[in-house]
């Protein structure tokens, strides 16, 4: 599962290179003001894999024309596990 940091805006502001390189290993930096969250800055994998879900959203599959490899991940995936 992902990590989320909350920070505060105005420290992210002050502090943008030291959360650039926290974002590496924390995957997601949540931007905060007034306890709310107003923003995120996210690493390079984070980023590609939202492009990713994002291209995928908009992606419609018939069932009958679906590879065999896409059909054997579907019989053996568990609830609530993590994708590998």
């Amino acid at each position: 599962m992902v990590q989320n940091r909350d920070v505060p805006a105005t420290e992210f502001s002050r502090n943008f290179a030291r959360y650039r390189e926290e974002a590496i290993a924390e995957k997601i930096i949540r931007v905060t003001s007034h306890g709310r969250v107003i923003g995120a800055y996210l690493s390079a994998s984070e980023a590609a894999h939202y492009e990713l879900l994002k291209r995928r959203e908009r992606q419609s599959l018939v069932v009958g024309d679906l590879p065999n490899d896409v059909v054997a991940a579907i019989e053996t995936v568990e609830y609530g596990a993590e994708p590998k």
